[in-house]
């Protein structure tokens, strides 16, 4: 091998961002140095995406047992939930995802420096960590074609409550916290606050979720945020949109919050544990940014000069990930494509920039949400003329079968135009957004869709005839 302390790449991270961009460089040819201070996989496999989705699927099964008594006359009983079993489960689960990540870069030569990496200069790396990796403890990299920032986030925290992981805890450590609370408030509704207070409340708490904002999930769609309320407070969960914590005291066995309501009321609110999602910070401490010429911006993001290429205004040194600002989604799939866009950047091929408005958005609660493009007000505010159709998933057979509404809402251009946005809120519509990213993606109109036939009966279904009635060609929808 040629000398690894000078290799093309020197990736600074192994999240999701950092790995994708080492194994797309190596894939090119390219000598890449990838370091990471604690496991490859970053955040979303270790303590967010993956073992947070497992998790929610044991909530599922949990949910389905309900279903089928209440519902179907399957007449089942809940015994009881085996936490440790579960755990068990989620973390195999991690533990071969983690396996697969190391034997991918492995495979492809990527050198994997176990250590904490700083900025010496623009082109040039130090590590810190483990000796075994590197001979004395540390070591120094110079990169020819450029380097990667990959970094990540971490969990934002309040002032005033410090997570002891039992109590109060972050997004990081609620799957980690000992046993199953009877009761949480979670404080946050965004896609990690909804997710958590579906999981809780599926295994038996109470459960109450405050939001700062007028409504959850306010980054989607107003019928979105409408009809994810509708689908949690029907499943019992106490929703508070418009409420801020104004404090919060530790008991022996949990907290005491006093929040404001919209209409300025104080209300006091007890749980065994207080959960904080109030969304992630991008992690530069200890990267030295400066060393190359490089800054935060006011909010600690990594500001790229050239989008295109997400490269920093220090020429070959280029950022993915949590540590980009919008329109950056902070999405680990939205890190793939910016890790394989700047690797083939810096392979010197041609590489489209990524399409944020065309990026899926999944909250995997229940129900889920799944979007993609522009939702109305956001585009009328962007100058659009729209045509909107909305289509309850109740007006298709599958999804009178599921019983747990939902709908399929379509923003299009006037007179036919582009489709701008599709948004989904029911049972299993992570698994539909596909359809609807091509749609968005391509630049489709309805009447292309519409020509398609959809397989009946699907919850998909759904989708088909939302665009065969905006074509104006409705079938079950007038």
């Amino acid at each position: 091998m040629e000398n690894m302390n000078t290799p093309d790449v020197i990736v600074i991270g192994g999240g999701t961002g950092g790995y994708s961009a080492a194994l797309r460089a190596a894939a090119l040819g390219l000598t890449v140095v990838l370091a990471e201070r604690d496991k490859v996989g970053g955040t979303c496999l270790h303590r967010g995406c993956i073992p947070s989705k497992a998790m929610l699927h044991a909530a599922e099964l949990v949910d389905g047992i309900a279903e089928a008594r209440e519902r179907w006359g399957v007449k089942a009983t809940l015994d009881d939930i085996d936490w440790p079993a579960l755990v068990a489960t989620r973390d195999d689960i991690v533990t071969r995802n983690h396996r697969g990540v190391e034997a991918h870069l492995a495979h492809a030569r990527v050198r994997v420096v176990r250590g904490s990496a700083r900025l010496t200069g623009p082109r040039s790396v130090r590590v810190e960590g483990a000796p075994d990796d590197l001979p004395g403890g540390a070591g120094d990299f110079t990169a020819r074609r450029g380097i990667v920032l990959a970094t990540g986030s971490r969990p934002r925290t309040l002032p005033g409550l410090v997570p002891d992981g039992r109590r109060v805890v972050t997004s990081d450590d609620a799957l980690f916290a000992p046993g199953l609370p009877r009761s949480v408030l979670v404080l946050g509704g965004g896609a990690i606050g909804v997710e958590y207070a579906s999981f809780h409340r599926s295994m038996g708490a109470e459960v109450t979720l405050v939001e700062a904002a007028d409504r959850i999930v306010p980054l989607e769609d107003v019928d979105v945020s409408r009809h994810l309320t509708r689908g949690l407070k029907k499943r019992g969960i106490d929703v508070r949109a418009g409420a801020r914590l104004l404090d919060a005291e530790l008991l022996e066995a949990g907290v005491r919050a006093r929040v404001r309501t919209v209409r300025g009321e104080i209300r006091t609110l007890e749980a065994e544990r207080l959960l904080v999602a109030v969304g992630r910070a991008p992690v530069t401490d200890g990267l030295d940014l400066a060393a190359a010429g490089l800054a935060t911006d006011e909010r600690g993001f990594v500001t790229p000069s050239d989008w295109d290429r997400l490269e920093t205004a220090v020429p070959g040194i280029h950022v993915v990930g949590d540590l980009l600002p919008p329109p950056s989604l902070g999405l680990a799939h939205a890190s793939f494509a910016e890790g394989l866009s700047v690797a083939e950047t810096l392979a010197g091929l041609p590489s489209a920039p990524v399409d944020y408005a065309a990026v899926p958005r999944v909250t995997y609660s229940s129900p889920q949400t799944a979007s993609v493009g522009l939702g109305e007000a956001e585009a009328r505010a962007r100058g659009h003329e729209v045509d909107v159709n909305t289509m309850p998933l109740t007006a298709v057979a599958k999804g009178m079968v599921h019983g747990r509404g939902g709908m399929v809402k379509v923003v299009a251009e006037e007179g036919g135009g582009q489709v701008l946005g599709v948004h989904l809120v029911g049972p299993h519509v992570s698994e539909m957004i596909a359809e609807s990213q091509l749609i968005v993606g391509w630049d489709a109109q309805p009447s292309d869709v519409a020509r398609h036939i959809h397989a009946h009966p699907t919850l998909s279904e759904a989708v088909g005839e939302t665009f065969l009635t905006l074509a104006g060609r409705g079938l079950h929808q007038q």
